[in-house]
Parts: C-alpha cells; sequence; structure tokens
C-alpha cells in the first residue's frame, strides 16, 4: 500500500497576496509534476494527488488539463513583464500576481483549462458546462477551492478567475465554500476561534473536526490539543498565526 503524501511543510493554508508575500518557497522534493502528459507543470504532492481524484470523480480526464502549476520567483516575474508588455498593466493587475505574490510559488495552485486548441496561458477557457462545471461542484470534496470568484474582486485584489483552483485541504475547502468565503475572510473568521476557547466544529463524512487558531508567539494553550492524541494537522497561514485542525471520529 502506497503512503499517503505528505503535508506541505508549511501547511496548506498559506495566505499570499500583495499583503502578504511568500516568505518560504516549497522545497524541491515536495514538487511532482502534475501528469506524464504535463511534466514541466509542478504541484506539491498532496495537491497532485488529490487533483488527479478530483479528475476522476468529476469525469474529466483529458478533458481539462492543467495550464499552470508552480511557479518559481523568477518564473512569476517574467511572466509579469511579458503580460504587460502584451496586454498592458490594468490587465495584468487584474488578473496576474505580482512576483512574490502569487500563491502558484506555493505549489497549492492550479490553473486549469477545456482541453481545446490554442488555450490562453493567462486566462484559459473554463465554462461553466460540462466537465468543467462538475469539476468547480465537486472541488471541494477533494480539497480545492475556486481561489478568485466572481464578487470578490475586493477582497482578493484580484479579478475573477473561473480556472485558478487552490488546494486548502479537508475539511477547509468544503467548510469556505459552504460559506462563501475566500481565503482572506477564512483566516480571519477563524481567528474568532482561539485555542485557548471554544474551537470551530465541524461534522462531515462521517467525521467531527475542530478548528482553531494561534497567533504566534502564543501557542501554550494548544499543548494538550497536541497531546491528545488526535489526527491534527498544523498550518502557517502567512498572517502571524497557525490554524489547528483536530480530527475526531464522529459521535
Amino acid at each position: 500500500m502506497k503512503s499517503a503524501p505528505p503535508w506541505p511543510a508549511a501547511g496548506t493554508l498559506l495566505l499570499v497576496n500583495r499583503e502578504h508575500p511568500l516568505l518560504r518557497a516549497p522545497e524541491s522534493e515536495e514538487l511532482t509534476a502534475v501528469d506524464r502528459r504535463h511534466p514541466d507543470i509542478l504541484l506539491h504532492r498532496r495537491a497532485k494527488v488529490m487533483l488527479d481524484e478530483l479528475l476522476q470523480a468529476a469525469g474529466a480526464k483529458g478533458s481539462v488539463i492543467p495550464v499552470s502549476g508552480y511557479r518559481s520567483q523568477r518564473e512569476q516575474r517574467q511572466i509579469w513583464d511579458d503580460t504587460v508588455r502584451e496586454r498592458g498593466l490594468r490587465f495584468t493587475r487584474t488578473y496576474v500576481a505580482a512576483p512574490g505574490c502569487s500563491e502558484h510559488q506555493t505549489g497549492l495552485a492550479v490553473d486549469l483549462g477545456e482541453n481545446v486548441p490554442d488555450l490562453d496561458f493567462i486566462c484559459p477557457c473554463f465554462p461553466d458546462s460540462g466537465p468543467c462545471r462538475a469539476l468547480r461542484e465537486k472541488a471541494a470534496d477533494y480539497g480545492f477551492v475556486l481561489r478568485y470568484p466572481k464578487g470578490k474582486e475586493a477582497i482578493t485584489g484580484i479579478g475573477w478567475e473561473p480556472w485558478h483552483f487552490r488546494y486548502v485541504g479537508w475539511p477547509h475547502a468544503r467548510i469556505m465554500t459552504e460559506r462563501n468565503l475566500v481565503l482572506e475572510e477564512y483566516l480571519a473568521w477563524l481567528r474568532t476561534f482561539p485555542a485557548e476557547g471554544a474551537p470551530l466544529r465541524y461534522r462531515a463524512a462521517g467525521r467531527s473536526f475542530e478548528v482553531c487558531y494561534a497567533p504566534d508567539g502564543h501557542l501554550d494553550a494548544l499543548e494538550a490539543l497536541l497531546s491528545s492524541g488526535m489526527p491534527c494537522q498544523c498550518s502557517d497561514t502567512n498572517t502571524g498565526g497557525m490554524v489547528f485542525t483536530l480530527w475526531r471520529d464522529a459521535g
């Protein structure tokens, strides 16, 4: 039996945007090719596995393809400069994150597109129909969220991108989707569930979860949580705190 890929060293809830530039790039061993047909498109190993399962569940294998995954600082700079030159600064600011401020640099974001000729690299075709729609509807069940939805542009700082999916893991993707929260809103909401108080409780898929937040330097209250013996995932947020997710058997 194959062991599950490890969780990203920094976690799955890193917020990367203009206000919160990425501080640490993933290690090369954390990344892998998204599939054999696209060996140059990389994702974090766990995100890759879950994307495979999502494509299979949505019946989208072959009809929905990866367009862009992990990008280095140099690659993001090149994409920014090329897009400014070819499409102008206004378009670039709407659809391309500045170097150091792109989710693609985490290895947890992937742009997907309908498998059609001449697919646009910056704005790939991703219609709200067929396999694309099925994938979007099932994304949260596999840990992915539509990162830049319509109506949230003022919060994310990026235009509507129906092709851009971000792996945040389970149960966070389900909670965010059910509550119509983008990552900026979700992390702000989690701050209202401090480690020393009542956690956010959520039940799904035969399990119950407890989620709490602790600012950097205030982790003492988590000692009992981490010593409980229950599976616990920890994620940096890149905003000055950590999110802890405790997995319990539903009772």
